[in-house]
Formats: C-alpha cells, sequence, structure tokens
C-alpha cells in the first residue's frame, strides 16, 4: 500500500474511532430522547481540561480518564436539569451550558492550553508496559478496544427496561408519562451519558494530541451531526446495533473526508466551511429523493 494512502486510512480510522464517541453522544440526545443538546462543545473540553490538569499534576492518566467521563456525566446532567427542573428549553439550555463551560473550562486549566509532551499519558503507560514504543497502530487498537467496549456496553444498555424506557421517552414522551414512567429521569440520564461520552472523548483526544485547549471543542457539534447523518444515510439504520454501527460508520467517513481534504491542500480554516457543506448535502438528500419520486414532505422541525 501507498504510504500516502496508509497514512491517510491510519489518520481516517484512529479519528474516527475516537470521535465517533461524539457523534454516539450526539445520537443519543438528538435521535433517541429527541433533545438538541448543543452542551457538547464545552463538554468535549470538560474532558480534555479535567485529564491534561490530572495528567500534569502526576495522576495516574487512567484515573484521570475515569474523572474527565464523570465531568462529561455532570455537564449533561446540569443541562438535563436546566430544562426538566427550570422548565428552559433544550436548545437554550445547551447553549447556556456551552457558553458558561469556557469560562469553567478556562478556570479548571487556569490558562488557555496546557501541554503533555512531558506528561506521561494513557498510550505511554500502555506503550511501556508492553516494552514498546508508542506509535500509531498503537493508538488505533487502544482506540479500536475502547470503542468495543463502549459499543457493547450501549448496545447492551439501550435494550434494558431503562434503555426502552428511556428510548421510548424520546419517541412519545406524552404516553410514557402516562403510563406512569418519570421521563424527567430518563432524559437526565440520556444527556448525562451522551456528554459522558463526549467528554471521554475529549480526554483521549488531548492524551492523543498531547495537548489541551480551550478552543478545541468548536464545532464539535456539528461534527457529531454530520457523522451520524451521513452514518443513517449510507446503512439505514433499523435496530440499535445498527444505529449505533452507523455512528462509527459516518465518523470513520467524515474523518475521511477531511483528511483527503487537508492532503489536497485544504486550508484549516476552511474546515467549518467544509463540515456544513457536508452537513447540507447529507441532509438534503432525502429530500430531493422524495421530490423526484413526487412524494409529499413535511415542514422542517423548527423545535
Amino acid at each position: 500500500m501507498p504510504p500516502i494512502i496508509q497514512g491517510i486510512l491510519n489518520t481516517s480510522i484512529s479519528e474516527g474511532l475516537v470521535y465517533a464517541f461524539i457523534a454516539i453522544g450526539v445520537f443519543l440526545t438528538l435521535r433517541v430522547l429527541a433533545f438538541p443538546d448543543l452542551t457538547v462543545d464545552g463538554s468535549f473540553v470538560v474532558g480534555g481540561s479535567i485529564v491534561a490538569v490530572m495528567i500534569a499534576g502526576g495522576y495516574n492518566p487512567f484515573l484521570a480518564t475515569i474523572v474527565a467521563f464523570v465531568g462529561g456525566l455532570a455537564c449533561g446532567a446540569i443541562t438535563g436539569l436546566l430544562n426538566t427542573k427550570l422548565r428552559i428549553p433544550a436548545l437554550l439550555a445547551g447553549i447556556l451550558m456551552m457558553v458558561g463551560l469556557y469560562s469553567v473550562n478556562l478556570l479548571i486549566m487556569g490558562r488557555p492550553n496546557i501541554p503533555l509532551l512531558r506528561s506521561v499519558t494513557m498510550f505511554d503507560s500502555i506503550a511501556s508496559w508492553f516494552g514498546m514504543a508508542r506509535s500509531t497502530i498503537l493508538v488505533i487498537i487502544v482506540f479500536a478496544v475502547i470503542a468495543f467496549i463502549v459499543f457493547m456496553l450501549l448496545n447492551w444498555f439501550l435494550r434494558t427496561e431503562i434503555g426502552l424506557a428511556l428510548r421510548a421517552s424520546g419517541d412519545n414522551e406524552q404516553m410514557v408519562r402516562s403510563l406512569g414512567v418519570d421521563t424527567d429521569k430518563n432524559i437526565l440520564l440520556g444527556v448525562a451519558i451522551s456528554n459522558g461520552l463526549v467528554a471521554l472523548a475529549g480526554a483521549l483526544v488531548a492524551q492523543n494530541q498531547q495537548f489541551s485547549d480551550v478552543n478545541m471543542g468548536i464545532g464539535m457539534i456539528v461534527m457529531g451531526l454530520a457523522a451520524v447523518i451521513i452514518g443513517e444515510a449510507l446503512i439505514h439504520p433499523r435496530g440499535v446495533t445498527s444505529m449505533l454501527l452507523a455512528a462509527f460508520v459516518g465518523t470513520f467517513l467524515y474523518r475521511l473526508f477531511i483528511t483527503i481534504a487537508f492532503r489536497l491542500g485544504l486550508a484549516p480554516g476552511n474546515l467549518k466551511l467544509i463540515t456544513a457543506l457536508l452537513v447540507i448535502i447529507a441532509m438534503a438528500i432525502p429530500y430531493i429523493q422524495k421530490k423526484l419520486r413526487h412524494e409529499w414532505m413535511p415542514p422542517a422541525a423548527r423545535w
């Protein structure tokens, strides 16, 4: 295989595996709960900030990663509380949390960014266990193992009684309430898990790139949305397993497009424009197909 193709694939696979957690988080809130959550941009940085501060302070990187995940859970829980207890609309609650978390992340780190070049990250620890140097292949294997664990746990959880109640709350909240189920708890749980996964992604990305920056979460919600839409357009998921698989496939393809675009000379400043165009194209395809078949489509949701 030519080195340039191998490099593109390695980058796309490694980034696709870790950023898939963001896509799954967006999938849980947007598709399962029908909860448009914009906390993602902030909770991603929360994960990176916590893990960077703890690793730089000499803490075990595995412990730091777990704490980062818990921090994401807390962010999601607060967003859920704003919506369920204070009756703030979901979209506005997410925006408020996203804005507030910018300052929170600055308080956590104490400065705009923290380098980890001289610190022992999770990847360095794993490499030392096996007596090998840190490499792209090692990073891909670690990401793949974590992604497999998350995939299996979510696939099991969404089939349990609690998971089914959570999915039902997004499909028809009024019906679930009439059956005596507390949908507020389901929303809190779903949004918390979503942002916990996003924070986990932030913690892993920070350790992989060996620094955490307060601005590294900008556009994560759009990236997650793009991955979900691309995956759904290709796989047409019908069950839980295929839905989760669509998130992984969509993220891989999204990162593949971006990596190829960078290799072709795309300026980094144009990345957000390319992402927006990908989302527009992916969302417009079903509408265009139905128009060509002269099928009726309802107006777009306005939440």
